[in-house]
């Protein structure tokens, strides 16, 4: 994607010593000592701190951080996640009580070039998620540039992502830079053909996303408990498994569209059935048109891992949302394992470009020891899933606007 200004250009605007906002997405997960569980979130924003500090910008970070609802919450304080991103930099980062008003600007002024600080979650203001054009400026306030590196906050208009950007110059980050090229190499302008795989529990939750892809992708993979309802779209018995019988003509629809389109829809043609969805069950191969009466769908077959193999072997880029079974317990992993692994594969011989995020998927290809090696995985989770809709992003927009 093209259009928005680089941190390089920056460096080419604003004099050394000026005060950079950069919004970043520090919503981590803490445990109950708050310590990072996932730090990837703050890994993937390090290089923009870095090249920032190293041009020698004074630096103050902006995030939300949980639901606290225009309130200060106590326990939703970014100190914690402030005191991770110390350790990770090597570097000390201070800490601003508010990220408006004179605990801001006060912290940002006495910084030396080169230093960090994390302003206090954007969201104990009400101004933040409504995107109040006076809350944006007293943020904007003491900056003389604003950096966007928070891909996963991008679908929300909200001040610092969006109503910010009004009042000061606005720069793409390095990591908000890697996901726009990824989506655009997986979407925008894609080598083809091009392979999606979406996985899931439900029809319901996932139509813009399906109706999307199918106009755009050559074969679309449909696997995990929404499966189970194309197949009974078709008329095929899926026993006691998870199936939204109020979406079957939807499931039709999205056929009979997706066939106008050009585009193949590989659904499974054998199943791993058990009784019910418990550790210690062991799994049954059946053919996906003989599913007893009293047994559950977990996971897609060996026949069906081979024909969505077979599909990324002649694909040359492959989207990936979601599981392909109930994972999370063996050994109804076996499908997702098997076909991650076989993506990851290919891609690491240079045969196929696999992008991948949202919901489950980042821990499903981490499960099956494939996420490292597909050429990129979002941990954007709605952001992606909004971008694979074919939505506007606010965030994104105000980059180039």
């Amino acid at each position: 994607m093209s259009g928005f200004k680089t941190l390089d250009q920056l460096t080419e605007d604003i004099d050394v010593g000026g005060i950079v906002l950069i919004r970043a997405d520090l919503n981590v997960p803490l445990d109950d000592a708050g310590a990072v569980r996932d730090a990837t979130r703050l890994q993937r924003l390090l290089p923009s701190l870095k090249k920032l500090s190293e041009a020698g910008y004074r630096i103050g970070v902006l995030s939300h951080f949980g639901r606290p609802k225009g309130q200060r919450v106590d326990t939703m304080s970014l100190a914690p996640v402030a005191e991770a991103l110390a350790v990770l930099l090597g570097q000390p980062v201070s800490f601003a009580d508010d990220c408006i008003g004179a605990a801001a600007q006060n912290a940002l002024t006495a910084l030396r070039e080169g230093s960090i600080c994390v302003l206090e979650n954007t969201r104990f203001h009400a101004g933040e998620e409504a995107d109040d054009a006076d809350f944006a400026a007293a943020l904007a306030a003491p900056a003389a540039a604003y950096v966007n590196d928070a891909f996963s906050a991008a679908h929300r208009a909200h001040a610092s992502t969006h109503g910010i950007t009004k009042h000061l110059p606005t720069y793409c980050g390095l990591a908000m830079q890697a996901e726009l090229d990824a989506l655009n190499a997986a979407l925008g302008a894609p080598e083809r053909p091009v392979v999606a795989v979406v996985g899931g529990a439900k029809i319901s939750t996932k139509l813009d996303l399906l109706g999307n892809l199918s106009s755009r992708v050559d074969t679309l993979v449909i696997g995990g408990g929404m499966a189970n309802t194309f197949l009974a779209a078709q008329g095929h018995s899926v026993g006691t498994s998870l199936c939204e019988d109020a979406m079957l003509d939807t499931a039709r629809a999205i056929m009979v569209e997706a066939e106008k389109q050009g585009c193949t829809i590989l659904l499974p043609r054998d199943a791993a059935i058990a009784p019910a969805f418990a550790a210690g069950q062991k799994a049954e191969m059946v053919s996906a048109e003989a599913i007893p009466d009293d047994m559950m769908i977990l996971d897609a077959g060996p026949d069906a891992v081979r024909d969505i193999c077979v599909a990324f072997d002649s694909a040359k880029t492959l989207i990936w949302n979601g599981p392909l079974g109930a994972f999370e317990i063996e050994p109804f992993d076996a499908a997702t394992n098997s076909a991650a692994q076989h993506a990851a594969a290919l891609t690491r011989k240079g045969q196929l470009t696999s992008v991948a995020g949202g919901g489950d998927t980042v821990a499903a290809l981490n499960h099956a020891g494939a996420g490292e090696d597909f050429s990129y995985v979002s941990t954007a989770g709605g952001a992606f899933l909004e971008w694979l809709e074919g939505k506007t992003l606010p965030g994104v927009a105000a980059l180039t606007a």
